[in-house]
């Protein structure tokens, strides 16, 4: 009787285990086709008549966990773990567990428990390499993912996890600059799914640094095979357009792409994609009117939009609105603090305003979040040029019409003590004789000086020193000085208020009259967003000789190009004396030149660098007629290295200066720079600012 009631209560638990199984088939299906909500509700339904039931409870677990909620997915399967020690699926389940909740370490080492415990598990081995990928441990995890492919050779998820370990692999490889062997890594991605887009993004974007424009755009044209795909491609060929400095070309492909996005404005991600490539476009073609105006209607589609606010900083860093993109680029890092645009983008606005230290930080930052960044490491570089100590010289030779023959070497050091406070050490001299009259004068000039940045809009320098002059009647020493308050009053405009106190030095009979030149003086730069500038100069001039000078310079320039720099432009100078003294130097009751010039170069940060101008005007002395001028100089640059470079220059004038009209003065030379340290001394400070 026992034996057979035994019998009867085991029939049931079998008949009660096999109906909930087929009950739960239909969760399963919910799991297995991605229906994780339907398949929390199913099994929670489930467990309220079976709370014990392992396998509703496991299937609940995932699919809460395949929802986004991982630390309750945890707790689940550790409660599990604990009541089932030796149930190695539920270990599994823990496993992934922790890679949901992206507790990578713990999950290292308990996968590495797994694979020992049982070494042929496909599940265990792939999870295993995910994990490590996750860490970043590329060789480690593409060894192991080709161990689950031997084990289930063609699994889908196993060919997926393998083809993202090579693109993470790539990219560490990339960041080595260690470009050739990123390429032949993704190209296996091929073997596994041909024409890849994923992989074909990255190759792009790798050729993109290595500035091979040509492979680059090869990739976006062969990319080109779906209406979508042909926009993502055209984005691509726009910016390989900007790279090749063709702006124009780059704008119409760019305005392209926007007119085919509209039909896929569900597509968020196309369709902001699309969007930042057309507003790129237009800043740089500086068509900020329509940029600003594209801005403010994505502002209305994606308000509190991160990559928006990223748009709306840009615009004010080509603007010079810095305000603006200070302020937005710090709401993106309050929304997210490892944005790359945000850290990097405020790293750049902070320099534009002359706030080193924070520049510093927040570069430092994108490295935290971005090791090996090339644009950050790119900027901490170039900072830490501007504040490294160095030695510069020149040597120039001139000759003018008045037999009048000069060398002037120049020696000049420049140490910075901070971001803030730089010190400057400059020795001049200069000897100039004339070969018909056999007068020869010497002068050497020493001086110590200081710039002091106050804050981003007004900064002091000041130097003061001494020159000594020997010439064939008269020795002496004079005091020489200077001081100029450098303000920013408002955006794109630049002003300098300043004294300095120089001898008149330009041939050997000025020398030996002792002649001392106090000049009052107000520079007055504006820029403007529409390649327009106006450069204006005001001085006024007293002498110990009882002679005062006034002078206007002012300048009208247009740029033209940007690469190579193209500016065309007018000047116009007036000079007035108080007395005429024409037998000792140029002294003009009135003097008026109008001229027009054209200016071109070429980026001063090139390996070879260039600039050369011409200018061709009329010049009108007193009373005298008209007569035409012409002015040019050029220099040639090397960049030997990074701290050591060097150029030759030329320069020659027939507008009358030192003598009279009919004069003509010419000057050549070479200058040299070096960087005499390695760094700013005051490096370990700025280190210290790294995470």
């Amino acid at each position: 009787m026992q034996i057979k009631l035994l019998f009867l209560n085991l029939l049931f638990l079998f008949l009660t285990t096999l109906s909930i199984a087929q009950n739960m088939q239909e969760g399963f299906t919910y799991l297995e086709t991605g229906k994780y909500v339907e398949a929390k509700t199913f099994f929670s339904k489930i467990l309220k008549e079976h709370p014990e039931n392992k396998t509703a409870r496991l299937c609940y677990g995932r699919s809460v966990g395949l929802l986004g909620d991982s630390k309750d997915a945890v707790s689940i399967f550790t409660l599990l773990k604990n009541e089932y020690p030796n149930d190695f699926e539920i270990k599994l389940n823990y496993a992934e567990a922790l890679l949901w909740d992206k507790q990578y370490d713990q999950a290292e080492m308990y996968y590495e428990k797994l694979v020992i415990e049982n070494n042929t598990s496909f599940p265990a081995i792939l999870g295993y390499a995910n994990t490590l990928s996750n860490l970043k441990k590329y060789p480690k995890a593409l060894e192991w993912v080709n161990k689950a492919l031997d084990l289930n050779k063609g699994n889908p998820n196993a060919l997926i996890s393998r083809k993202y370990i090579r693109l993470g692999y790539a990219s560490t490889m990339v960041s080595d600059k260690r470009y050739n062997e990123a390429l032949k890594l993704l190209d296996l991605n091929f073997i596994d799914f041909a024409n890849d887009k994923d992989t074909q993004h990255n190759k792009a974007n790798i050729y993109l640094q290595q500035n091979d424009l040509e492979n680059a755009e090869t990739i976006y044209k062969s990319i080109a095979t779906s209406p979508k795909d042909s926009i993502v491609a055209l984005q691509g060929l726009a910016l390989i357009a900007h790279k090749n400095y063709k702006e124009r070309k780059a704008l119409h492909i760019a305005r392209k792409a926007e007119s085919k996005v509209h039909k896929f404005k569900k597509d968020q991600g196309l369709y902001l994609s699309t969007q930042e490539r057309y507003i790129q476009a237009l800043l740089w073609n500086k068509k900020f009117i329509t940029a600003r105006e594209q801005i403010e209607q994505l502002q209305i589609l994606y308000p509190n939009n991160t990559r928006v606010w990223s748009l709306q900083a840009t615009l004010g860093m080509y603007t010079s609105n810095f305000k603006t993109s200070l302020q937005k680029y710090n709401d993106i890092l309050n929304k997210d603090h490892r944005s790359f645009d945000g850290n990097l983008g405020i790293a750049n606005a902070y320099r534009a305003v002359g706030q080193d230290i924070n520049a510093y930080t927040y570069a430092f930052n994108t490295l935290a979040y971005y090791p090996r960044q090339a644009d950050a490491q790119k900027l901490i570089k170039a900072l830490k040029k501007e504040h490294t100590p160095f030695l510069e010289e020149k040597t120039a030779f001139t000759f003018d019409n008045g037999n009048n023959e000069a060398i002037t070497t120049m020696v000049r050091s420049e140490i910075p003590l901070s971001v803030k406070f730089k010190t400057e050490a400059q020795y001049d001299y200069r000897t100039t004789k004339n070969t018909v009259l056999n007068n020869e004068a010497t002068s050497h000039d020493f001086s110590l000086g200081f710039l002091y940045e106050v804050n981003g809009k007004t900064s002091l320098q000041s130097r003061v020193g001494v020159s000594k002059a020997n010439g064939i009647t008269n020795n002496y020493q004079a005091l020489i000085a200077e001081a100029i308050v450098k303000l920013k009053p408002f955006r794109l405009q630049n002003l300098d208020l300043g004294y300095k106190r120089e001898l008149q030095n330009f041939n050997a009979d000025l020398l030996n009259r002792e002649i001392v030149m106090n000049n009052y003086f107000l520079n007055y730069n504006l820029g403007t967003n529409i390649n327009l500038g106006w450069y204006t100069q005001l001085m006024h001039t007293t002498q110990t000789d009882d002679n005062t000078r006034n002078l206007l310079f002012t300048s009208l320039y247009y740029t033209i190009l940007r690469r190579p720099s193209l500016k065309l432009g007018v000047n116009y100078q007036y000079i007035a004396f108080e007395n005429q003294v024409p037998n000792i130097y140029f002294s003009p009751g009135q003097f008026n030149l109008g001229e027009v010039f054209a200016e071109v170069g070429n980026d001063s940060q090139k390996k070879w660098f260039y600039k050369l101008s011409a200018a061709f005007g009329q010049q009108f002395v007193d009373e005298d007629p008209g007569s035409s001028t012409f002015r040019s100089e050029g220099k040639l640059g090397y960049r030997f290295s990074d701290r050591f470079i060097a150029n030759v220059f030329g320069k020659y004038s027939n507008i009358a200066s030192a003598t009279a009209a009919g004069f003509e003065y010419i000057e050549f030379g070479f200058k040299l720079k070096w960087y005499f340290l390695k760094q700013p001394i005051f490096d370990k400070k700025i280190m210290s600012l790294k995470k």
